[in-house]
């Protein structure tokens, strides 16, 4: 057969695709409508390496160059703190300056550089400040707006971000000094339980959309076999009928890939507009990888010529007609059941194969094991189908005319469904996954979130002075109560020892009963106690050896270091270190996790023990219980302690702690998955009105002769509802089957059986929300004008 034969006959199709009337321009319309579907997934999901690539990017630009030592001041240099605090949820990232000469490098995205007291801020943060919502939010940021930071500063445009020139920055409380901008950490790679859950999320994510485009090119096939047969009529062969056929479809599926495109190019503008779980990207940044592309644009046409021929290979296409409407033959089992079992079979022996410690993966077998699985119920589907609705018999006359149909037509209903299996498969699995690694990635913290929810700090210039701050913060609205600390040193006073470079010392924690007994088990406790705190090495204490050198009971401390760093600031001439003796009868005490979940040593005092001696850089130290009744506690604390001191730290205490790199694969999995779970409504939602569409006559002539409309509403929900139910009950078994071979390979347990529920729940509100969408369509076509005929 000659190329140019080939070529007449898929211009042939593809004339016909276009020019076969209303009825033909429907059903290209439709095939095109759903591969542009598809398309537009594919080209998104092509998109997303170099969309998480642009904001890794954008991160290292706008970051302050460490890789320069920077010691002295310069005319370029500037003294820069990094502030990163929490509103409603919301992380606000902030980048204060303060400018050491006359020309300090422009912050990435900055038009110009801002005066004292100025800040720039995001779009997203401008407009929330500008909002009733952003009210405490303004207080925590005390500066004038003077203009708007770039997309170069920002890494998506619901980025909240501020830059702002402070005059209060000195070395004692900077991050550093920098003279330019853009730093790259070098990437560690992932584990090898990260790739897997990647390389299966990749499979999961995508069969979908391969198997609704495969789906896409085969709608209206009724009506195009019977214009097939007219041309057997006029005398084309067989051949020469299934190259227009495949024309036909060729067309279909290239004015799919332009709607994809164009569906894509429109989606990709709207980027900067939706976060969908912590993801937002600007438009230029969703671009498709290359290579990616070319395979998406080249694969579509070809899978839908593919895909013609082999829907034709078991239809007799007569001139007087199309052999489809006879009973047809009874699917084979034996080959599906074989390519379902490839699967497995691949996966199996590797069992025990993937370490945690390793960072590669065999991912052709995955890939193999996992797509022939997938498939391998894909085509077990319709045999499924067909045996189930061959056993449905009595019941109302909506479910009579549902399970006539289907029996009448199984292929069709299963092909509508099989994205669905593949997906919900696919779903049950990965939660399995994510079910057994997740205690891999997330741990406990440590912290105890039911003695306090936030932790305060900041430096005082006095130890009356930080008893102060402690006052103001237990004292802010929302706190239901506070444990406050003045944190210092001591020191053991006289000459150093031979070998000795400094002197040694233990920490020094000041505060009333309540507050340190966080720290301690107290066997009684009263204002002028002492405790001497010993932590025995647990959690990198030092042996207790090391702290009874400077602490213990009736021993002279000295409150200040009496052999500092020649790089510390000097004290004042002639003020001696002030001493202060531990009292005989300080006890000593184990120490306990404070709500932070560290285990602290040293020297504990009740506030009259230490009386009004100066403390070497007291710190006041406070942890936070919040009053659940006040719904924005938590940001009156953070108001309070900016207030306080613009350089304190505040930090909101967890339960569990996760894995960064396992947060990342996880977003990325859950942003794939809604998205394809959107293509499968779609999907599902074009095929019902495909199917709808070629029985607009039968319907008509239902309503003509009395049926009720309602009583064919209720046909279309049993006509979808039946195949998704068979469906998802072949998912809930695959799914968990495939989930726990893919667990053997890492050697983890079953951690739930239940989890394939919520996608259970998933697939019963596709078919609620399928036939609600489709209700308004099916009543049109009920019309008496759907008898017209030519």
């Amino acid at each position: 057969m000659s190329l140019g034969t080939w070529a007449r006959d898929l211009t042939l199709g593809a004339r016909f695709a276009v020019t076969g009337g209303r009825s033909g321009l429907l059903r290209t319309a439709l095939t095109a409508t759903g591969v542009g579907f598809g398309v537009a997934l594919l080209l998104l999901a092509a998109s997303f390496p170099n969309m998480l690539f642009q904001r890794e990017v954008r991160e290292s630009v706008r970051a302050v160059d460490g890789s320069e030592s920077v010691t002295s001041p310069r005319p370029d240099s500037f003294l820069h703190l990094s502030r990163t605090t929490v509103y409603r949820d919301d992380t606000v990232s902030g980048l204060l300056l303060r400018p050491e000469g006359d020309r300090p490098p422009l912050p990435p995205g900055a038009p110009a550089f801002p005066g004292t007291g100025e800040m720039l801020v995001s779009p997203a943060l401008g407009k929330l400040l500008d909002s009733p919502d952003g009210a405490l939010l303004r207080e925590r940021l005390p500066y004038e707006v003077v203009g708007t930071i770039g997309p170069a500063g920002l890494i998506g445009p619901a980025d909240l971000r501020y830059v702002a020139h402070v005059d209060f920055l000195d070395t004692e409380n900077y991050d550093g000094r920098g003279v330019r901008y853009g730093w790259s950490v070098p990437e560690e790679p992932l584990n090898a339980f990260l790739i897997l859950l990647v390389v299966v999320a990749c499979v999961v994510l995508l069969l979908p959309v391969l198997v609704f485009v495969a789906t896409a090119v085969r709608f209206g096939g009724e009506q195009r076999d019977r214009r097939l047969a007219a041309l057997r009529l006029i005398g084309a062969d067989t051949a020469m009928t299934r190259r227009i056929a495949a024309g036909e479809s060729l067309a279909g599926a290239l004015l799919g890939l332009l709607v994809g495109a164009g569906l894509f190019l429109a989606a990709r503008q709207f980027a900067g507009a939706f976060t969908i779980w912590d993801v937002n990207a600007y438009p230029g940044d969703v671009v498709p990888m290359t290579a990616l592309a070319a395979l998406v644009l080249a694969v579509v046409p070809v899978a839908s010529v593919v895909v013609s021929l082999f829907a034709l290979r078991s239809v007799a296409i007569e001139p007087l007609g199309v052999v489809r409407t006879a009973t047809p033959r009874r699917r084979r089992l034996w080959w599906r059941l074989l390519l379902l079992a490839a699967g497995p079979a691949i996966l199996l022996p590797r069992a025990d194969s993937v370490r945690m410690n390793d960072t590669s993966l065999d991912t052709v077998a995955v890939v193999a094991g996992t797509t022939l699985g997938l498939i391998g119920l894909t085509a077990l589907l319709p045999w499924l189908v067909e045996a189930g609705v061959k056993r449905l018999h009595a019941g109302p006359v909506a479910w009579q005319l549902a399970v006539r149909r289907l029996q009448l037509s199984s292929g069709t209903a299963a092909r509508a469904v099989s994205g669905i299996v593949v997906a919900a498969t696919g779903a049950i699995a990965l939660q399995m996954l994510f079910q057994a690694m997740e205690h891999d990635f997330t741990q406990g913290s440590g912290e105890d979130t039911t003695r306090a929810q936030i932790t305060v700090g900041t430096d005082a210039r006095t130890a009356g002075e930080a008893r102060g701050i402690i006052d103001r913060v237990a004292g802010t609205e929302g706190v239901a109560g506070v444990s406050g600390t003045v944190e210092s040193r001591v020191w053991r006073p006289g000459p150093l020892k031979a070998g000795e470079d400094f002197s040694p010392m233990a920490s020094l924690r000041v505060g009333d009963c309540p507050s340190l007994r966080e720290f301690a088990t107290l066997p009684s406790c009263r204002d002028g106690d002492v405790f001497i705190l010993l932590g025995h090495g647990v959690q990198g204490t030092p042996p207790d050896t090391i702290v009874t050198r400077t602490a213990r009971p009736g021993a002279l401390v000295a409150l200040r270091d009496p052999h500092p760093h020649p790089s510390a600031p000097k004290p004042p001439a002639g003020d001696p270190p002030p001493p202060w003796r531990i009292p005989a009868t300080a006890r000593t005490v184990d120490a306990r996790p404070d709500p932070t979940g560290t285990y602290q040593y040293g020297v504990l005092a009740t506030p009259s023990a230490i009386g009004a001696l100066p403390l070497d850089e007291p710190t006041a130290a406070v942890m936070v219980r919040l009053d659940p009744a006040v719904p924005d506690a938590a940001d009156l604390v953070r108001n309070e302690a900016d207030a306080i001191d613009p350089t304190s730290w505040v930090r909101t205490l967890k339960d569990t702690e996760r894995d960064a790199a396992f947060s990342s694969v996880r977003t990325g999995i859950l942003v794939g998955s809604t998205l394809t779970m959107l293509l499968v409504a779609a999907s599902l939602l074009v095929a019902t009105l495909e199917q709808l569409r070629d029985r607009k006559r039968l319907l008509s002539s239902l309503v003509a002769f009395g049926t009720r409309r309602s009583t064919l509403s209720w046909s279309v929900l049993w006509q979808t509802a039946v195949p998704i139910l068979l469906g998802l009950a072949l998912s809930v078994a695959g799914g968990l089957g495939l989930g726990r071979v893919l667990l053997g390979m890492s050697g983890q347990p079953v951690v739930d059986w239940w989890g394939f529920l919520p996608v259970v729940g998933v697939g019963l509100a596709l078919i609620a929300g399928v036939t609600l969408l489709s209700l308004p369509v099916l009543w049109r076509l009920m019309r008496a004008d759907g008898l017209r005929t030519e």
